[in-house]
């Protein structure tokens, strides 16, 4: 793969020519953005996936759902389903898509869960709605700029960030690294738990932040408790297992349980895998699978997984998450309700 992309480094240039000049006209007006007289938080990167942008919507509700009618908008990657669907109790994954889903099944009695890939057709419909929300959250959008957010948080990884990347198909970002410009929180993520200030100083020397925008640093909490359909049970409690991940970068989660001499097999899927039913077969044939929330919600569905699947939750940690929470919701409130 890496050769492939040595190889393609000659496409770069058009890649990013015809990107940059795309953002160009929509920063001169000529391409129109549609602006809101509501709070809609933009949530994405500039890189291809697995910067964490799933736990940072949660983390969002968290903080906004007890003070606001609060609904999530995402594409709905894979799912095999058109137009805008609004999460309900037929909800599953192929029809709005398996990060929305794991929203609706954590969410659903506090948030409204919505997809669309037209993002200013999913907040009219939103908006349209009997119980129209007050703050939209909308996942990986950050490159949909028909929709102009009021607020836009950029994830990072600190193990690839952004400034020491390149644009498709040689590096992983999806347009220029001056896209960062339109951000109003950088957040660096899946940093190492001992992360020292001299190394974020490093950090925040190369983001080179202007003075209208606030960078975080969060890394990746993992819980020690394995949760299934029916029962939960102590990661130190495994013995040996079945690790199987269809997410971008499972990296973290193959170290959490190296560091804790865990005896497992990994199968590693891409991102977003549509599980078939002889992947299935493999599964059934384990003892105890563990996974990710979000292919969890894709895979419980299955009656001989039942008593054999569990995830792992995990939650994201700040810095300075105070700071963070206070900066979200005097933006929030800066709107009249």
């Amino acid at each position: 793969m890496k050769i492939l992309r040595y190889i393609l480094f000659p496409v770069m240039p058009f890649y990013y020519l015809i990107t940059w000049l795309r953002n160009l006209l929509y920063d001169l007006g000529i391409k129109k953005s549609k602006s809101y007289p509501f709070p809609v938080i933009c949530v994405g990167n500039l890189s291809v996936g697995g910067t964490g942008k799933t736990p940072m919507i949660e983390y969002l509700i968290g903080v906004l759902k007890d003070d606001f009618k609060v609904a999530t908008l995402s594409r709905g990657y894979k799912r095999k389903t058109k137009g805008f669907q609004l999460g309900d109790d037929q909800a599953s994954a192929e029809i709005i898509g398996d990060e929305p889903f794991q929203f609706y099944n954590k969410f659903k009695d506090e948030v409204l869960v919505a997809v669309d890939a037209d993002r200013q057709n999913g907040i009219q419909q939103l908006q349209n709605l009997p119980n129209a929300p007050e703050v939209i959250l909308l996942d990986d959008a950050y490159q949909h700029r028909k929709v102009k957010a009021g607020f836009n948080i950029l994830l990072t990884t600190y193990q690839t960030p952004y400034f020491s990347d390149w644009v498709l198909p040689t590096g992983n970002l999806r347009e220029p690294r001056r896209g960062v410009n339109r951000a109003d929180i950088i957040v660096v993520t899946k940093c190492p738990e001992n992360l020292s200030d001299i190394d974020k100083k490093k950090v925040l020397k190369r983001i080179n932040s202007k003075e209208n925008q606030d960078v975080f640093f969060s890394r990746i909490v993992y819980s020690n408790m394995l949760i299934s359909a029916e029962k939960t049970m102590a990661v130190n409690m495994l013995r040996s297992f079945t690790l199987v991940t269809g997410i971008a970068n499972p990296k973290p989660l193959v170290c959490f349980f190296n560091d804790k001499n865990l005896k497992f097999e990994h199968l590693n899927f891409k991102d977003h895998h549509e599980f078939s039913q002889e992947d299935i077969n493999v599964f059934s044939t384990k003892e105890v699978i563990v996974t990710t929330e979000k292919d969890f919600a894709r895979l419980k569905c299955y009656p001989g997984l039942k008593n054999k699947l569990f995830y792992l939750p995990i939650t994201v940690a700040f810095d300075d998450e105070p700071r963070l929470c206070a900066i979200v919701k005097a933006m929030v409130n800066s709107y009249e309700k």
